[in-house]
């Protein structure tokens, strides 16, 4: 059940800078309701920046997600494991269980030392991961630089939703929340367009590790030059320097307002730890049960078995793997650029409820054209279209909806804890996803795996329709007062 806010007396809990701050815009509360001071929506230029250099993260996870795509059967013959399935599920996966371990401290991370140095810890082991695979001589190598790698991805991502989402003013909180996707898009390019050589040069997969380094490095020395977290600031009692950083994200004429706008969700209890109890059991018991599906929803729909055994699938059905790259890369593009457009328009539960039911469509021709109902020259042209349909549809929703959505319904004082444990929940379903789908393809065969993942799509539009709220130009404040269950 969902109540109100409580009594404004507990705002008294708050340490002496707050209880300042308050004074302050409680004075200037009455000018806002009376419409003496005017709001007016800040220009995109101030808080542009910051938002692109945080993307960099993006950009990162698209690339390792797509960097062993190509080059993964010429690792195998250099480490002395061609032929062994098993072992390139574990490059893979190796990678997505280290995700999984940083996902699960990225929120006390964030919380402890704040969202750009968060970012800046993140870059070192993705560095230090890299550069250990590009140099690895065995196996072992190999999934320990992986290893490290998804360190710094688990950190990475729930960490750029955060900063994202608070540092953005409504009404391009969508668009920029699309960006990330866009990022992870072009990360992913990027890594097929640099393993197209893989082929004709040996050891060139050792240079699509090192190439990602240089994003890495760029994004720890350019967050030393970023705004931190205004809700950050102010939840460690520091709204002076918060009011600083609000006027390089929104302009000096709305930082009273938006200062105003925190007061309003300040519920007193922001320094109180929160618990992983809190979160399964506690009165946010909820919205932690919606994103925690969502991600784990978003992951069974297959979408990743796509990006990281694509050249590997297209092979097996004769089409050129460099062309069928290109064209998943180009379906990924537009999808996430039709999301940039309709964020701020359609909202978030709209492009969330299609994108489900377009990819369980995708996923039903995938399954007619493995069925051997069609021809053969019928079921290349389903089959290829079917999986273009799935990833131009997954781009325009279900990827960058959830990690955008989640920071907006999460209370500030559990966000970060709360998108690290949804975060945890995405990597452990990656993990198992990209360690058996080539099994699985072998053993049931195509028909049956993609009946099952268009089952779990179905059931992801019939999640999305029953229980997730809309939140489509609403300020963060006004979205955690309306989901504040009673006391």
């Amino acid at each position: 059940m969902w109540g109100h806010l409580r009594a404004s007396s507990s705002m008294n809990k708050r340490v002496t800078s707050k209880d300042s701050m308050n004074a302050d815009v409680e004075a200037n509360s009455d000018l806002l309701e009376n419409g003496e001071q005017e709001m007016t929506n800040p220009s995109w230029r101030y808080s542009c920046p910051h938002v692109l250099v945080a993307t960099i993260v993006a950009f990162l996870f698209g690339y390792h997600l797509g960097v062993v795509n190509e080059p993964l059967e010429s690792i195998s013959i250099d480490l002395g494991f061609s032929g062994d399935t098993l072992a390139e599920g574990l490059v893979v996966s190796t990678c997505l269980a280290g995700a999984f371990a940083g996902s699960l401290i990225s929120g006390w991370i964030a919380d402890g030392v704040g969202r750009r140095r968060a970012f800046q810890l993140c870059s070192l082991p993705m560095i230090m991961g890299a550069s250990l695979c590009a140099t690895a001589k065995t196996l072992a190598g190999m999934l320990a630089g992986r290893f490290l790698v998804g360190l710094g991805l688990g950190v990475g991502p729930p960490v750029a939703s955060l900063y994202v989402t608070e540092v953005s003013p409504a009404h391009v909180r969508g668009t920029y929340g699309s960006s990330i996707q866009i990022a992870t898009c072009l990360g992913l390019m990027a890594a097929l367009v640099i393993g197209i050589p893989v082929k004709n040069i040996v050891g060139w997969w050792r240079v699509c590790f090192w190439v990602s380094t240089i994003p890495a490095a760029i994004l720890a020395l350019a967050m030393m030059f970023c705004a931190e977290s205004p809700h950050w600031l102010y939840k460690q009692g520091r709204s002076a320097e918060a009011e600083v950083e609000f006027q390089r994200l929104l302009g000096s004429a709305l930082v009273k307002s938006a200062m105003l706008e925190l007061s309003k969700s300040d519920r007193g209890d922001e320094t109180e730890s929160v618990k992983i109890s809190e979160l399964l059991y506690g009165r946010h018991s909820r919205v932690v049960f919606i994103g925690s599906t969502l991600f784990a929803l978003q992951q069974l729909s297959g979408i990743n078995a796509v990006f990281y055994f694509s050249s590997t699938v297209f092979r097996r059905a004769g089409v050129s793997s460099n062309l069928a790259n290109v064209f998943v890369g180009i379906a990924n593009l537009t999808g996430s650029i039709v999301a940039l457009v309709l964020m701020d328009n359609l909202g978030r539960k709209v492009l969330l409820h299609w994108s489900f039911f377009g990819m369980a469509l995708a996923m039903a021709v995938q399954v007619f054209a493995s069925s051997g109902v069609a021809s053969n020259y019928g079921a290349f042209y389903f089959s290829v279209g079917g999986m273009l349909l799935f990833v131009l549809t997954f781009a325009v929703g279900a990827g960058p909806v959830p990690g955008l959505l989640l920071p907006e319904i999460f209370p500030s004082r559990i966000r970060a804890k709360a998108m690290a444990f949804c975060m945890s929940v995405h990597w452990v379903v990656n993990f198992f996803v990209g360690l058996m789908f080539l099994r699985l393809l072998e053993q049931l065969g195509p028909h049956f795996l993609y009946s099952i993942f268009g089952t779990f799509c179905v059931m992801a539009v019939v999640f999305v329709k029953r229980n997730v709220m809309e939140t489509k130009g609403k300020s963060l404040q006004e979205i955690e007062i309306a989901l504040l269950p009673q006391e």
